[in-house]
This record gives C-alpha cells, structure tokens and sequence, in this order.
C-alpha cells in the first residue's frame, strides 16, 4: 500500500467531553496537520459527527493511519472511517429513456470538476448508448420487464461487482429497484427525484404539482431504501413557478434542477461529506 498525502476522516459517535481534543491530539502526535474541519452536534440523540482533511507526513499509508486511529474508535464506539483523498471513488450510473442527469455527470466528469471516476453506464433503454460511447465509456443493455425482474437485477448487481462499483447512481432510471437489492445497495446508491420530497411522489409529479397549484418546484437527490423515495435526503433546490407555466414547461424546469442536485449528491458522497444520521443525513457541504 502506497503512501499517502492527504486523507479525510469520517466519524459519528455519542457526544462526550474530549472527543474532538483526543483527535486532535492523536493526529499532532503523529505529526499531521489540519486543513479542513467540520463538526455537527445532533442534540436530540446525542449523536456527534465530525470530518476532518488531514495533510500527512511522509511515509504513512493508509491501512497504517487506520490501525493508528482503531483503539480511539473503539474507545469512544465511533463509527468511523479513513479515506486517501485523492482517491477518487468508482461509479456506475443508471439510467433509462432522459439523459440530462447522464450528460451533466458525464460533462462533469469529463472536465474533471466531479471527482469520481465513472466505470459505465447501464440503461434497460438503448436510447442513451450513443452518449455514452461519446464519451468513450461502456455502455451496458439490460432491458427488463416484469417477468424477467429479478434476472435483470441480478444482471445490475454482478455488474457492479464486475466492475468494482463503489456506488450507483441511479441518473433518472425509472425502474423500482426491489427490496432485496435496496438492502444490498445500503448507503451506496443516490436517486434523483423529479420532485420536492417528501411531497409529490410517485408518477408524474409535475401534473400533480400543476394540479394544486404550487408556486415552487424542485428536486430532491436522495439515498435509496427499500422505502419508496423515502431515503435520507442529501440534497434539494427548488424553482419558483407561476399559474403561466404548463406542466410541460414545470418539467423543463425540473430537469434543470434535478440535473444540479444531482451532481452536487455525487461531489459531496465521493467527497465524503455526507453522514448518514437515522433516516437523515449531515452533509458537511463546502
């Protein structure tokens, strides 16, 4: 295992006094030095979350640094990681018949302003090939019906085996994904939701909006759960609208919108900057 230069360290535990100075105190040890710190305090469960870029000294890897750092988390019950910063984690995106969420990732990544490296894209649609081989990435068909679900599924889930996925992200693929693989996808799939969530789920969300009249629209990029668009939330703007405006012209809209939410769920997973907490998240964004 090589060296490293920079890492982030990740940790949620009970609240208790000292914990952020036995850190601290840990790393100027060892010789490291602070570059980036965020704390969050959830003082209804007495829960406490901190992320914290560290520049390294010489000769240190990761598998070392961890080991370094394992007797506080076990001391303090933290659940806890370290990652080399500059790694960038491995993407497979899914998605079906729109590709605004696709071709914004794509461009992003492209111009290396998205730090993740994208392994492919898999579509139960060939309508997104073309795009996807633009970009020089592989292209992966997995049509799907409702008899040959579970079969496609587990064509998705040898995929990101096969491809050593860290995360999916589903860009506007418009398939239910079963219980079963939701469990197996825990905190490791991002979905964008062509709506405001927790209101209007479901098909159609822009007719529904339109039908009562709402006077903001948005989109919501969320962790899934085998709870239907009830993951924990990591992200979600909105747009203000008027009586004018067709559900048509709210939908062209939303895709603007869903298409920046999207890309700043991904920037700040891959960064590690978002914390599960519950059915919630903390997302310590820049």
């Amino acid at each position: 295992m090589s060296a490293v230069k920079e890492i982030v360290l990740t940790f949620s535990c009970q609240d208790s006094k000292g914990l952020v100075a036995a850190v601290a105190t840990l790393f100027a040890t060892l010789g490291f030095n602070i570059r980036e710190s965020s704390q969050f305090e959830d003082v209804e469960r007495n829960r406490f979350f901190m992320r914290t870029v560290f520049e390294c000294p010489d000769g240190y890897n990761l598998g070392q640094i961890r080991s370094l750092f394992k007797p506080l988390g076990e001391q303090y019950k933290m659940d806890w990681n370290i990652f080399d910063s500059q790694s960038k984690p491995r993407v497979l995106i899914a998605v079906s018949q729109w590709g605004h969420c696709l071709n914004a990732l794509l461009n992003s990544w492209k111009n290396g302003s998205l730090p993740i490296d994208i392994v492919g894209v898999a579509s139960n649609h060939n309508v997104m090939r073309d795009l996807t081989e633009w970009y020089e990435l592989p292209f992966h068909y997995l049509p799907i019906t409702a008899d040959t679900k579970p079969q496609q599924e587990a064509q998705v889930w040898q995929l990101l085996q096969d491809v050593q996925a860290d995360f999916l992200v589903l860009a506007r693929y418009m398939q239910i994904l079963s219980d079963d693989l939701c469990h197996k996808l825990n905190g490791r799939a991002i979905n964008i939701h062509h709506s405001f969530l927790p209101g209007f789920k479901g098909a159609k969300p822009y007719h529904q909006a339109y039908d009562r009249g709402v006077k903001l629209i948005g989109a919501t990029a969320h962790f899934v759960t085998a709870d239907l668009d009830e993951g924990p939330i990591i992200e979600q703007a909105v747009e203000r609208v008027s009586h004018v405006n067709s559900p048509e012209e709210m939908a062209e809209i939303g895709r603007d919108i869903e298409a920046v939410v999207l890309n700043r769920a991904v920037r700040w997973h891959a960064e590690h900057r978002v914390l599960l907490n519950g059915n919630k998240t903390v997302v310590f964004s820049r």
